[in-house]
């Protein structure tokens, strides 16, 4: 599967997939939808979290690579990092080395700047998007490569976010106030687009067993999809988080058009809180 690595990343995004075209619209219920800005209570700089994600191929689940989240503290922005590679042993399949990286605001947590350099295989692409969030618009710089570019100006909508913002973004809302079956949605710009996305939640999940890390009390998601070339109409995706005041991805789970996908948290440190989530 050529992007598996960015279905990956996406998915720790909610899911949003560059390779579909068109918008996704929102019935939510949520009182969510009309947040603009939320108080960080959940992260830190310093955080950084690395996942191990696994391809599964017939009866085979390959170590394919991980992907490395980083917060660094600047004063009155967070700059907030991804990288994913594929391992040694995975690149004569297919080599990937993309980069993603946002500046957010402390106080609102909406995007400033995007960035993302994507390498796969004999695929290159680049592109910086510079939001004006007070003017609803936003610049995108893309290309093939950081030299090869073209910008254009995009009308936004209010309180858009990026892949990566929306992460730290919604880590920060109260879910233990949600309903089963609850929807809320999240806005992002991606691919000269606008687009919204449903996430409904689905409880709590005690005691989940995760593979290599052990139980876990967890909240559970399943992020809408769009259908198209890796995903199907009826796939749907599962998305575990801690049960705790960090609220961080533990474990997700992806069918996708060839196979299917985990990303398991592999290792963390610099956690705002102890992770409580973990059982005895």
């Amino acid at each position: 599967m050529n992007n598996w690595l960015s279905v990956s990343l996406f998915i720790l995004s909610f899911c949003l997939n560059p390779t579909n075209s068109g918008r996704i619209e929102t019935t939510a219920n949520s009182n969510l939808e009309s947040r603009c800005d939320v108080q960080n209570s959940t992260f830190q700089g310093g955080e950084e979290l690395i996942y191990k994600v696994y391809y599964n191929w017939g009866m085979i689940w390959l170590s394919a690579g991980e992907v490395v989240f980083k917060v660094e503290d600047l004063g009155s922005d967070y700059k907030i990092s991804a990288r994913g590679y594929t391992y040694k042993s995975y690149e004569w399949f297919f080599k990937v080395q993309d980069y993603y990286e946002t500046i957010i605001d402390k106080q609102t947590l909406l995007p400033k700047r995007f960035t993302r350099d994507v390498r796969e295989g004999k695929f290159t692409m680049y592109n910086q998007v510079k939001f004006n969030q007070e003017g609803k618009t936003c610049e995108s710089i893309k290309g093939k490569s950081k030299t090869e570019t073209q910008t254009k100006t995009f009308d936004i909508e209010q309180c858009m976010h990026d892949v990566l913002s929306s992460i730290y973004y919604t880590r920060n809302f109260d879910f233990s106030q949600m309903g089963n079956g609850e929807k809320f949605p999240v806005k992002v710009f991606l691919d000269d687009e606008n687009w919204k996305l449903n996430v409904k939640y689905l409880g709590n999940k005690m005691k989940k067993d995760i593979k290599e890390l052990g139980k876990y009390n967890t909240f559970h998601f399943s992020p809408q999809v769009v259908k198209g070339s890796v995903f199907k109409e009826s796939d749907q995706l599962n998305v575990f988080v801690s049960n705790d005041k960090n609220k961080i991805p533990l474990l997700i789970e992806s069918p996708v058009s060839v196979g299917s996908i985990k990303v398991i948290l592999k290792n963390y440190k610099g956690l705002k809180f102890p992770l409580e989530a973990k059982c005895q």
